[in-house]
Parts: C-alpha cells; sequence; structure tokens
C-alpha cells in the first residue's frame, strides 16, 4: 500500500509518498511560495533532485504538480494516480472534539474548520490543502491526523488553567499541546527498542528540542503533561518564542513600549526565546560557535535553555513516579551535544548517568543510546519521523 502524506501551510506544501509495505520514502519534495511570484516544485526520488519553476497560483495547482512529477515517466515513481491508496494530511489543532486520526468527511472538515480560532495559521491552510487534495483525487481516502491528538490522554488537572471555569467551558481555553506526531513516534520507538512495547508501567520524557520545543511525560504510552500549551509559545524558551512568562508582564511591556496586544504576541512569538537573549542568533549552531568563542549573552541563552528544559524533566519524573528513559529529538535534541549534556548534569539521583564520549558522536539517524551501561535511565537519540507517523495512523483507520 502506497500512502502520500501532505503538510499543507499557507504558501507551502510538503509531501512524502511511502510504500507501507516497508515504510519506504519514495518520493518526498515540496511545493513553495505558492500564490507568489517564483513559485517552484522541489522533488527528490531515486538518488535526483527536480526543481520545476511553475506558477502556483492555488494550492489547487500545486497539488497537480505534485500527481504530475509523481507519475512522470523520467522522475516520478508510480505509473498512474491509482497507486496512491490513501492521502493522509498533517493538522495541527484538533481542539476537544477529535481524540484521534478520522477521515476527511464534510462533516469532520466542517468541525475542523470551527476550530480555526485556536491555530489560525494552521487549520485554515490544512483545510486548503485537503480541499485540494479531494478535488484532484475524489476516489481517494483522506485521513486527518492531529498535532494535538496524542495529549488528548492528559487528565483534567494537568491541562486545566487558573481561570474561571465558565470561560474553559465557553472559549476552551486549556493546554493542548504540540509536536504529537514527534512525541509519539519517539516514545513508541523507546518502548520498542528498550523491549517494553505494551508495558503500562513504562515511563519516558520525550524532549523535541528544535527551534520550537516542547517536552513530554509519556507513561505506559500515553501522554500525562507537555510543556506547550493553549497554544505553542509556552513551555521552555525556544528559537524566537519567549516560553512561559509572567502573564503580567504582557500588560507590562504594552504599557512600555506602546504596543497593542496583539503587538505584544508578535513580540514574544518572534523577539524573544535565545534570539532575543543571545542577540545573536535563533539558529543552535550559531549559539554554540558564539559561546566557544565566548559571547556572554549566546551563554546565557544556552544555559536558560538547558535549565528549563532539565527541569521539565525533573517535574515530570516526579509527575509519573519515576522516568525509565530520557529520549532527545528534533534538530537540536538530535545534534547539539552540550544541551544533552547540560539537561543530563546532575540529575544522578534520578538514576541519569550520561556516557560522555557516545554523547559527544554525530547523529547518525538511527537511535543511538548515549547513556553509561550502569545508568537506571537509559538516554536515547532518536531521529523523529512525523511523516512515517500520518502514514501509519492513516493505515490503520483504513
Amino acid at each position: 500500500m502506497k500512502i502520500l502524506v501532505v503538510n499543507a501551510g499557507s504558501s507551502s506544501l510538503k509531501y512524502q509518498l511511502i510504500d507501507m509495505d516497508t515504510e519506504t520514502v519514495l518520493a518526498k519534495g515540496g511545493c513553495e511560495r505558492i500564490g507568489l511570484d517564483g513559485a517552484k516544485l522541489v522533488h527528490k526520488a531515486n538518488g535526483k533532485e527536480t526543481v520545476i519553476l511553475s506558477p502556483q497560483p492555488t494550492h489547487n495547482e500545486s497539488i497537480a504538480l505534485v500527481l504530475k512529477v509523481l507519475t512522470d515517466p523520467e522522475v516520478g515513481v508510480i505509473k498512474s494516480m491509482d497507486e496512491i491508496d490513501a492521502v493522509g494530511h498533517r493538522v495541527v489543532h484538533s481542539g476537544e472534539t477529535f481524540d484521534k486520526t478520522v477521515l476527511a468527511t464534510a462533516d469532520t472538515l466542517k468541525e475542523v474548520e470551527k476550530l480555526s480560532d485556536l491555530a489560525p495559521l494552521h487549520n485554515p491552510a490544512n483545510l486548503i490543502g485537503i480541499k485540494a487534495c479531494q478535488a484532484a483525487m475524489p476516489s481517494t481516502p483522506m485521513a486527518m491526523v492531529f498535532d494535538t491528538a496524542f495529549h488528548a490522554t492528559i487528565p483534567a488537572h494537568a491541562y486545566m488553567y487558573g481561570i474561571a471555569y465558565e470561560d474553559y467551558e465557553q472559549y476552551k481555553i486549556r493546554k493542548y499541546g504540540f509536536h504529537g506526531t514527534s512525541h509519539k513516534f519517539v516514545s513508541q520507538e523507546a518502548a520498542k527498542y528498550l523491549g517494553r512495547e505494551g508495558d503500562a508501567t513504562f515511563k519516558v520524557v520525550t524532549c523535541h528540542l528544535g527551534n520550537g520545543s516542547s517536552i513530554s511525560a509519556v507513561k505506559g504510552g500515553k501522554c500525562i503533561d507537555t510543556s506547550m500549551g493553549f497554544t505553542p509559545l509556552a513551555g521552555v524558551s525556544m528559537g524566537t518564542r519567549s516560553g512561559d512568562i509572567d502573564p503580567a508582564v504582557v500588560e507590562y511591556l504594552c504599557t512600555k513600549k506602546k504596543m497593542s496586544a496583539e503587538d505584544c504576541m508578535t513580540y514574544l512569538n518572534k523577539k524573544g526565546g535565545m534570539a532575543g537573549i543571545s542577540g545573536v542568533s535563533s539558529d543552535f549552531r550559531d549559539l554554540v560557535k558564539a559561546k566557544d568563542e565566548g559571547n556572554a549573552r549566546a551563554t546565557l541563552a544556552l544555559d536558560m535553555f538547558s535549565y528549563q528544559c532539565k527541569k521539565f524533566v525533573g517535574s515530570y519524573a516526579a509527575a509519573m513516579g519515576g522516568v525509565d528513559c530520557i529520549v532527545f529529538t528534533a534538530g537540536v535534541g538530535e545534534n547539539t551535544d552540550c544541551v544533552r549534556k547540560d539537561v543530563c548534569s546532575d540529575l544522578e539521583f534520578l538514576g541519569i548517568k550520561l556516557d560522555e564520549q557516545k554523547n559527544l558522536e554525530r547523529n547518525n539517524g538511527k537511535i543511538r543510546e548515549i547513556s553509561t551501561p550502569d545508568s537506571k535511565v537509559k538516554v536515547l537519540v532518536i531521529p523523529t519521523n512525523e511523516e512515517l507517523v500520518i502514514a501509519r495512523e492513516t493505515l490503520e483507520l483504513l
């Protein structure tokens, strides 16, 4: 069975075609600058990269272009669209409406549209991609795989905020969490690697660390807490996002800098985090280089990030009554050894012992165990694969 995975943004569309019999990626690529001048498609298959410059006024033209290149006699990987058995779509927000993957029908699409207030930059774009695929492939099943669905198992005492309960009921203001497909994938891979599949007592803290970062507590395969909240702005400080902050700071900043609430949210999302603290960059590679050169603010930014991650690891170990495994994933988690070292330092009381030599080894795209043989808590580096999760969820639904 071949499943096409689609992740549609407002002006972009990424795709992968996966053969689910072997879970092999047959082709992948993306359309850029949809609706803008200079639109192009970058397609990778059979070890070759093909770039096609073509006007793409809407996502309809983008999907048509993707299907054309997938079936192209020279650079394609299938003979016809009939070989695509289903399409799995990434949808960011499921609200409280969906707690699992569902088929895209008139009714479910209408419900996702109602949730657009919770993810105004993402859900509408995701819907555009789904409808474009439906127009091009009307007889092919479409599945919606939600970023937030893995966190649907978080109990009320962990997802509620200290606001009037009536406002939660009316406006659905609560913690939702994000990066759910990544947390699900790496927690399952950790259980498989350690021979703990189906073990209801297996406790893992998954650290998805990148330009956007979130940390989750997963017990017995179910998420019980996560660091991001109502929006992806919450949790640890990130590339440009502030992370957790005293809510009163918003009013204070608005007064001092004469900003509107909307301006302040843009400030906290785009001008905070590592970039705001360091004054150097939001890219951790630049921060590490600057730290090595003696830049005090870059050092401070990295120290803040690692310290905040460490606090979440400790608090989630407490929430679960212990921890069996720590997983690092995503761009920073997989590639930045100093962050992993600093997060794990001084956690020996939890039974964590890091093998410093193994931690320095470069990411090879495979699971790496970087804890010492006598470490009670296993520390793993697991490359994430959100597209494969979407394909697996689509296959399971069918």
